[in-house]
C-alpha cells in the first residue's frame, strides 16, 4: 500500500474526503479504504464524527478500538450532544450543572478504567461539601454509562449500582391553615388563582402554569405533567355537583381582564404569569404576612410563614387527602413516593381507647 499523502494521523487504510460546499462551509467525512467479496476496492462510508469512525475502523480491522475513543469526555460529548436535548428544559439545565461537575474529575479517564471505588470515593469527596447534588451527579453519570453501554463503549456493569448514596433528609415542611391563610390574605388576584389551583390539583408548579382554558373539556382540565409525560383528568363535577377546583375555574372565567387570555393564571391585563413572575407575587406575600404576624405578636407564625414556599402546595394537598387518592392526584404509580416525599404529616389514628 503507498504512502498516504493527506490524513497521515489516521488509522492505516482510513481515509478523510473533504469538500467546500457553496454555502463556503466544508463538508467532510471518513472512509475505510477497503475490498469487497471479488477483491474490487470500496470505499465504506465511517461517518462524520472521528471518534466513531475511528470505532467503526476497529470493528472492520478486528481490533481494539484506539484509547482515545474511549475515554469519558467523548461519551459526555456525545451525551451532552444526543440525549440532553430530548429533556425537559428544566432537567435539560440540571443535566447540564452535573455534566460539568462530573467532567472534572471523569473526563480524561478511560471508561474501560472506571470501577465502584472512584464511584465511591467521587461520593465522599463532592458529599463532603454538597451530599444531595452528589447524588443527582452520580444519577446522571449511571444513566450516562448504560447509554454508552447501548452505544457500545464498554460492556462493563455499571460502576455506580450496588454503591451507597449520600443520606438525603426530604423537606419535612407544612403549610398548615394559619401559614396558608396569611399568605392567601396578601397575594394579588393571580396569585390566589395559582396557590388554588396548584393546591385543589396537586400538580407540580410549571404544570399549573400552563393551564389553558382549552384545557377545560368535559367538565374536567386535562393535564399532561411535564415530567412524566402522565396524562391525568381532574373533575370539575362530581355526581353533578360543583367541585371547589370547578368554582375557581368558573371564577377565574368570569373575571373580566383588558385582555382575554387562554392561560388560567394571569394577570388582569391578561399577561400569563412565568415562574419567575410567579415566585415575585409569592415572596412579596410572604413578606407582607409575615411582617404582619411579627408585627401582630405573633414570632412563631412570622417563623413559619417565612419557610413557606410555593413548592410546599403541592406537598400540602398530598398531606390532606388519603394516600391512594394523593397518589393518584399527583400522578405517581408508586404510594411510597407519596408517602415518603410528599406527605408532611403524620396518619391520623384512633387511641387504644
Amino acid at each position: 500500500m503507498r504512502p498516504k499523502t493527506t490524513g497521515k494521523h489516521l488509522p492505516p487504510r482510513m481515509l478523510r474526503r473533504a469538500k467546500r460546499l457553496v454555502s463556503g462551509k466544508t463538508w467532510e467525512s471518513y472512509y475505510y479504504n477497503g475490498r469487497d467479496e471479488n477483491g474490487k476496492r470500496i470505499e465504506i462510508p465511517l461517518g462524520a464524527d472521528l471518534n466513531e469512525a475511528k470505532r467503526k475502523w476497529a470493528e472492520l480491522e478486528c481490533k481494539p478500538a484506539p484509547i482515545e475513543t474511549g475515554i469519558m469526555k467523548v461519551i459526555f460529548d456525545r451525551y451532552a450532544r444526543d440525549i440532553i436535548p430530548t429533556k425537559a428544559p428544566k432537567t435539560q439545565k440540571d443535566n447540564e450543572g452535573c455534566l460539568k461537575m462530573l467532567r472534572s474529575v471523569f473526563d480524561t479517564a478511560p471508561i474501560t478504567a472506571i470501577t465502584p471505588q472512584h464511584i465511591a470515593q467521587y461520593r465522599d469527596n463532592r458529599g463532603a461539601r454538597a451530599p444531595v447534588r452528589a447524588n443527582r451527579e452520580l444519577a446522571l453519570f449511571s444513566h450516562i454509562w448504560n447509554i454508552a453501554r447501548e452505544w457500545g463503549y464498554t460492556a462493563k456493569e455499571n460502576p455506580v449500582r450496588g454503591v451507597r448514596k449520600n443520606k438525603e433528609k426530604p423537606r419535612d415542611f407544612y403549610a398548615d391553615d394559619a401559614v396558608w391563610s396569611a399568605v392567601y390574605a396578601s397575594a394579588c388576584v393571580e396569585l390566589k388563582d395559582a396557590m388554588d389551583l396548584n393546591y385543589l390539583t396537586g400538580q407540580r408548579p410549571a404544570d399549573v402554569l400552563k393551564m389553558r382554558l382549552t384545557d377545560i373539556k368535559n367538565d374536567a382540565i386535562e393535564v399532561q405533567q411535564n415530567k412524566t409525560k402522565k396524562k391525568l383528568r381532574i373533575l370539575l363535577n362530581v355526581g353533578g355537583v360543583r367541585t371547589e377546583l370547578g368554582r375557581v375555574v368558573d371564577r377565574i372565567k368570569a373575571r373580566e381582564r383588558k385582555v382575554a387570555s387562554l392561560f388560567l393564571i394571569a394577570t388582569p391585563a391578561g399577561v400569563a404569569l412565568n415562574r419567575w413572575t410567579l415566585r415575585k407575587r409569592f415572596d412579596d406575600a410572604r413578606t407582607d404576612a409575615a411582617k404582619a404576624a411579627t408585627q401582630a405578636g405573633d414570632i412563631d407564625l412570622a417563623a413559619r410563614i417565612r419557610n413557606f414556599q410555593f413548592r410546599d402546595i403541592r406537598p400540602k394537598a398530598a398531606s390532606e387527602l388519603p394516600l391512594e387518592h394523593a397518589s393518584k392526584l399527583l400522578g405517581h404509580t408508586e404510594h411510597e413516593i407519596t408517602e415518603k416525599v410528599y406527605r408532611r404529616v403524620g396518619e391520623i389514628v384512633k387511641p387504644t381507647k
